[in-house]
């Protein structure tokens, strides 16, 4: 899966892996883009094989739910699943309870929902609610939270690309007062999400959104370095000012050839695939699975067609050049 995820990307960026806690508990709080893509990018990239919690409303058929089990992701029930379904949260704490204590890895959106907004929302405070019961049931465990930012340069366009920054560890043992839960769950909440303010990009204001999206383009931002972002929030005007034009005729070049060779693929996805895509934060998954599961059939057809045409080493340099042609295309391309 990790290979799949660098040829589709291209280029995935990877920072703090070593803050990551190899014999602790560890909670990672990352913010939440991309649907399952930003699960599989951590999952792969994390130093540690973690269980995830997801909304249960994914757990749709038996198909599905097998595919999740595999991934180790555990359903979390919110109050739009039904208020009677909340119930069923206290089962999966305990078993989140029970693996902490194991010392094994979680992943939680502490968002609690997707969006491709590039700001960090509310946080929830399901994530404290685990903690809590963790240390409740066994006082002594060493939990460590590991907040993580992820990055898309534009996670609905392809090709992408992608920076996840693993942040240094907060301990949770000295944050919670068992006498005072409401001022624990606040003081944990705005510790992590001050740090993922700094580990992703961050627009304050909803109001002037698109605008200052706008502007940050214009002026060139790197959108896989958050830092060099959040710098350039603090100084963007009020001035009028014009998008550039791109002039990079070797990207458009680029851009040609592979919709050229990839003409069936693409007719295919924008005819069969793309139109399934209920909500635009699962584009990039969708579009991902597609890819995953018909491109070998794609490169064995061109491979079996080359060869009867002319001879077997033809076939295999034909699809051999096609794999590096939309390999090189990822990596360099624009999205």
């Amino acid at each position: 899966m990790k290979a799949n995820l660098h040829l589709y990307y291209g280029k995935i960026r990877v920072s703090g892996l070593e803050n990551v806690p190899k014999d602790k508990p560890v909670l990672f709080l990352p913010n939440h883009q991309s649907a399952l893509l930003d699960v599989l990018l951590i999952a792969t990239d994390c130093n540690r094989k973690p269980w995830f919690l997801t909304r249960s409303d994914v757990f749709k058929s038996k198909t599905l739910i097998s595919i999740f089990n595999f991934f180790q992701m555990i359903p979390i029930y919110r109050i739009r699943d039904g208020r009677e379904s909340l119930k069923n949260n206290q089962a999966v704490f305990d078993r989140c309870s029970e693996l902490l204590i194991q010392k094994e890895a979680l992943l939680m959106f502490p968002e609690a929902n997707h969006n491709l907004k590039r700001r960090v929302r509310p946080l929830s405070k399901g994530f404290t609610r685990i903690l809590f019961n963790t240390l409740d049931k066994a006082p002594e465990t060493d939990i460590m939270i590991i907040p993580v930012g992820i990055n898309y340069r534009d996670a609905i366009r392809f090709p992408d690309k992608v920076a996840l920054y693993f942040d240094t560890p907060i301990a949770v043992n000295g944050m919670y007062d068992p006498t005072n839960e409401k001022g624990s769950v606040d003081k944990i909440k705005k510790a992590v999400s001050s740090r993922l303010k700094t580990l992703t990009t961050h627009i304050e204001n909803e109001e002037t959104y698109d605008e200052t999206v706008q502007k940050l383009e214009i002026e060139g931002v790197d959108f896989l370095n958050p830092k060099e972002v959040n710098a350039a929030l603090q100084n963007l005007n009020s001035t009028d000012q014009t998008v550039k034009k791109s002039s990079d005729v070797l990207a458009g070049i680029g851009k040609g050839i592979f919709t050229l060779l990839n003409l069936p693929m693409l007719i295919l996805w924008r005819t069969f695939g793309k139109p399934k895509v209920w909500e635009p934060e699962f584009m990039g998954t969708l579009r991902f699975a597609f890819a995953l599961l018909t491109y070998p059939i794609y490169y064995g057809l061109v491979l079996v067609i080359v060869a009867t045409i002319w001879n077997p080493l033809a076939g295999l340099i034909a699809s051999l050049s096609l794999f590096v042609i939309n390999w090189s295309y990822t990596k360099w391309g624009s999205a």
